[in-house]
């Protein structure tokens, strides 16, 4: 892990599990447990599931101009996010093309929480806060731990007053078993799940308590790499490997539009001003590809960068593939032509361990009225 300079207090539990721990964003990350990764997907959809994301990065704005510098990086109005709400948002260049995504909090009037990938968010928070009366803090000490499914709720109401009436995208500060945290009401599986902010200090606590008492509620420890199974069934992409930094065009610089990735909704209604706001709005019309789903007639999952055809002719590529044990379905997000991304298009898939019949199908193929994730009481 040559590229590792952050590290995770849970480092010795996930080699305990078997990983190797590889590397991610700079920090050594449980890609993988030695187990049958399709239980863990099994658990988060049915049970929970628990995971150490603390590769996400994590950094405070602190400061009157904290919301100016937000309003101009991100495609969300931030006069509409209150204490205690937060809101997905799309991080764009001069050129309209998404850089980044992630999710800002709301934690104060003056203070907030940006949370994002592998991407250039920092920098870009950096860039834009020089000068002005912002604080900006890169908190690695803030771990990250997701608690995932339909029953974490359950396990969590015993310790937390208040967690089921804490709605879809919004936080509260709390303690749990004794340690302060942040609980946020968002997580990366389509499920209704919750992510607890913690202190390095208090994170092997933490995950220990939930390991150890949830096991006889069949919540389990899951790598990182599960991600990718509940992220193809439920629309959530994961930069930049659905992006053209992973499959790029001839000729052009890496870099996609928001009308092509189908993050176009992250534009608040009537939102100008921020950075690639015009060439945003240019840029609609212009698609290069769409990202779609596929349904593939296999008894398991392609493969990433699989090529897709039709017709005899190369339309895209299988950006994250996926096959659930629950459903016996082999699915995949894919950058296809826009004229192949219509439901019911037929396809093929040729790849080194699947060659088989394929059938474009709309995202997310898990609840996609989104139900589960938004669910009260």
């Amino acid at each position: 892990m040559t590229l590792s300079w952050r590290f995770s207090a849970l480092a010795d539990r996930h080699r305990a599990l078997g990983s190797k721990l590889e590397d991610w964003s700079g920090m050594g990350t449980a890609w993988t447990y030695d187990k049958d990764m399709s239980e863990e997907h099994v658990a988060i959809r049915t049970k929970a599931g628990i995971m150490d994301v603390s590769g996400l990065k994590k950094v405070h704005l602190v400061g009157p101009h904290a919301i100016a510098v937000l309003d101009y990086i991100t495609t969300r109005d931030m006069t509409k996010i209150y204490p205690g709400r937060s809101v997905y948002a799309a991080m764009l260049n001069d050129r309209g093309h998404f850089t980044e995504d992630c999710i800002v909090y709301r934690t104060g009037p003056n203070s907030w929480m940006l949370v994002h990938g592998s991407g250039s968010g920092h920098e870009e928070i950096v860039k834009q806060a020089a000068g002005r009366n912002c604080a900006v803090l890169f908190d690695d000490d803030l771990h990250d731990l997701s608690l995932q499914g339909p029953i974490a709720v359950d396990y969590l109401a015993k310790y937390v007053p208040g967690i089921r009436d804490l709605k879809y995208f919004h936080h509260m500060q709390t303690t749990l078993f004794g340690a302060p945290v942040m609980i946020s009401r968002t997580g990366y599986t389509g499920e209704r799940g919750y992510e607890i902010f913690v202190r390095g200090q208090d994170a092997v606590m933490v995950w220990d308590r939930i390991v150890a008492e949830g096991e006889d509620m069949g919540i389990i420890p899951c790598c990182f790499s599960v991600l990718d199974m509940l992220r193809v069934e439920s629309y959530l992409l994961f930069y930049p490997y659905d992006n053209s930094q992973m499959y790029p065009f001839a000729d052009q610089p890496p870099g996609d539009s928001l009308w092509e990735l189908g993050l176009d909704f992250t534009v608040s209604p009537g939102k100008t001003g921020f950075r690639g706001a015009e060439e945003h709005a240019r840029l609609k019309g212009k698609e290069r590809f769409k990202i779609f789903g596929m349904l593939i007639d296999a008894d398991g999952p392609a493969d990433l960068g699989d090529e897709v055809f039709a017709d005899g002719k190369k339309v895209g590529v299988i950006t994250c593939p996926s096959y659930s044990a629950l459903t016996g379905k082999s699915m995949a997000i894919a950058r296809l032509d826009v004229d192949k991304a219509v439901q019911g298009t037929k396809l093929e898939v040729r790849g080194k361990n699947v060659k088989a019949d394929a059938t474009a199908h709309t995202l997310p193929f898990d609840d996609p009225e989104k139900k589960k994730r938004t669910a009260v009481g």
